[in-house]
This record gives structure tokens, C-alpha cells and sequence, in this order.
């Protein structure tokens, strides 16, 4: 048989005189450091954009686009304020306040009914907040946490009364507010607001009350409370932001709302300030200066409550709106 020379491995100081020498005797030279190209640059060398990177024409375009919005936007508000110092003649001049004065809301504040209107409207936004929310929050919660008959359809009526504008059921809130003897009262006029509110500040708090584990009712009804004590005190602090929007919205309802305020409600002293504002501009009158101004005097408290509300209405809308 033939010798086959069996192959031995190399020795330690043989693996160090390859590694001074090269695998082949030969003097070893250093590697070179290569230059890796980031990822998705091409061989050409030009940088490819990545997904949802804009270009410079884009960002430009986009830039541009949200100027021209928000001078849409800013445009109507500095027109009225503007307008609101301005002489009556100078109404509708399209130069900056020359001669300013402050005739309009001198004239607004001691020669009107404002002050009038303005507490009706505080009244009818007080009890419509407090009565609005605390029903849709108590409806909200029964439809989160209990299953009744006539569940399904409660929900569906809740909604389907959204579709309906406002012009349609002029009418018929008239005739219902007549027969009950609540016309050209306050409280009629909550009665109307409610109407407006509720379904979609219930249906909203519904799913805002989802969203809050059961585990928490549980605990609660562990330690003896009612399901009312339950609510009230466990489960309403933890809803802070949705009933912040649902306190919100039926502000906003009541505050700016028009339609209804002219049509239930006559005589100056029990307009609201909506209603209120349509006597300086009317087929008998045209008075732009104390418009405007009035206009401004009723932004101040709305702007007031949104910045008091502005922290907890972001979460809310959200929170209430992925949930059903």
C-alpha cells in the first residue's frame, strides 16, 4: 500500500511567521480602508430621496400653500378687528385704522342692550354646559357598561338624529315649544341646545368611556360603592378630556348658535347676544362699526374657554373617536 503522508497542522510559531509573511512567504500588506456608499446611493454618486423625504420643490409648494391658508384664515378676524376701531364711515375703507376710536364699543356697551344680551346668553350657556354634560356622561356610561333591550337602537338614534340640519326642525321645535308654553323663555332655549348636543357629546363619551378598563368598576363595587358612587367617583376623573370636549361643544352650541335664537326668542331683552347681533345689521339698518365691535366682545369669552379647555381637547376627540 502506499505511503500517504498525513498532513500535520502548523505549529504556533509557523501561524505567526504566515501571519508577518503573507499566506505565501510573501510580506504581508496592510488592508486598505474602502469607502461604503450610504444606502440607497446609486453608482452614479447621486443620493436617492428616501420615502417621505420631500424634495426642495415640494417643501416649497407645501410652504406656500400653508401661507396662503393661514392668511385666508387670519384675514376675516384683523378685517373685524380692524374695522371694530375704525370710524363708521371708514367701514369699509381698505386702509388701517387713521382715525382710531373707540365710539363702537363706547356705543355698543352703554347705548344697546348688550349687557342684557350678554347675561341671557351666560344663563343659557351655563345651564346647557352643566345639564348637557351631565347627561351625556351618565348616557355615555350606561351604553359603555350595560347591556339593555333597546341598546342598539338608542345608539342608532343618537346618530341618526345628527343627519337632520338644523332648518328642519325649526318647525317642529316651535310647535312642541309653543304647546309646552316655552317660547321666548330660557329655558326653552336650553331645551333646543340639548337637542343639539347631547346625541353627539353621548355618543362621544360612549367611546371615551370604553376606552377606560371595567377592572376599575369591579374594584370599586368590591369595595361597597354603588354603580352612580362607581361613576362619580371613579370613573368621572379619569374622563377628564372627554368631558372637556362634551363641555366644550355644548358651549359653543349654546354661545354661537343663531338660527334657534332668533326664531324662539323675540323682544330686546330676552335675545341672547346671537340673536342680538342681527339688530345692527338688518333690512333697516346697516350699523358695521358696532357690529364688528360686538362681534369682538362676544370672541373674548370663547377664546377665553378654548385656552382654559385647550389642553384636554386634543386627547379627547381622539380618544372618544377610535372607540365605538
Amino acid at each position: 500500500m502506499p505511503n500517504h503522508a498525513v498532513q500535520q497542522p502548523p505549529t504556533a510559531g509557523a501561524r505567526k511567521a504566515d501571519a508577518r509573511t503573507g499566506t505565501h512567504g510573501l510580506p504581508a500588506t496592510p488592508a486598505r480602508a474602502v469607502a461604503v456608499p450610504p444606502p440607497g446611493t446609486p453608482a452614479t454618486g447621486r443620493r436617492v430621496r428616501r420615502r417621505g423625504e420631500r424634495g426642495p420643490l415640494a417643501s416649497f409648494g407645501l410652504h406656500l400653500g400653508l401661507l396662503v391658508a393661514t392668511l385666508i384664515a387670519v384675514c376675516p378676524p384683523l378685517w373685524l378687528v380692524v374695522t371694530s376701531f375704525k370710524p363708521k364711515h371708514e367701514a369699509f375703507t381698505l386702509d388701517l385704522v387713521k382715525d382710531f376710536t373707540l365710539d363702537n364699543y363706547t356705543h355698543v356697551l352703554s347705548g344697546t342692550e348688550f349687557l342684557t344680551w350678554f347675561g341671557n346668553s351666560v344663563f343659557v350657556v351655563i345651564l346647557t354646559v352643566a345639564l348637557g354634560v351631565f347627561i351625556s356622561s351618565t348616557t355615555g356610561y350606561a351604553l359603555s357598561r350595560f347591556r339593555f333591550p333597546g341598546m342598539r337602537p338608542l345608539l342608532w338614534t343618537l346618530l341618526v338624529t345628527q343627519m337632520f340640519p338644523m332648518a328642519v326642525l325649526i318647525v317642529p321645535l316651535y310647535n312642541l315649544l309653543s304647546k309646552a308654553g316655552l317660547l321666548n323663555q330660557p329655558v326653552g332655549l336650553v331645551i333646543t341646545y340639548l337637542t343639539i348636543a347631547v346625541p353627539f357629546c353621548a355618543w362621544m363619551m360612549k367611546g371615551f368611556f370604553d376606552t377606560i378598563p371595567v377592572s376599575i368598576d369591579e374594584s370599586g363595587r368590591v369595595d361597597g360603592l354603588t354603580p352612580f358612587g362607581t361613576f362619580w367617583r371613579l370613573i368621572m376623573p379619569l374622563a377628564k378630556p372627554g368631558l372637556a370636549v362634551t363641555g366644550f361643544y355644548s358651549f359653543v352650541t349654546a354661545w354661537a348658535e343663531v338660527a334657534y335664537a332668533t326664531a324662539f326668542m323675540t323682544g330686546e331683552d330676552k335675545l341672547t347676544l346671537a340673536g342680538g347681533l342681527q339688530t345692527f345689521v338688518n333690512q333697516y339698518t346697516q350699523d358695521w362699526g358696532s357690529m364688528t365691535a360686538a362681534a369682538v366682545l362676544i370672541a373674548v369669552p370663547a377664546a377665553l374657554v378654548f385656552g382654559f379647555a385647550q389642553r384636554y381637547l386634543i386627547s379627547g376627540m381622539t380618544t372618544g373617536a377610535v372607540k365605538s
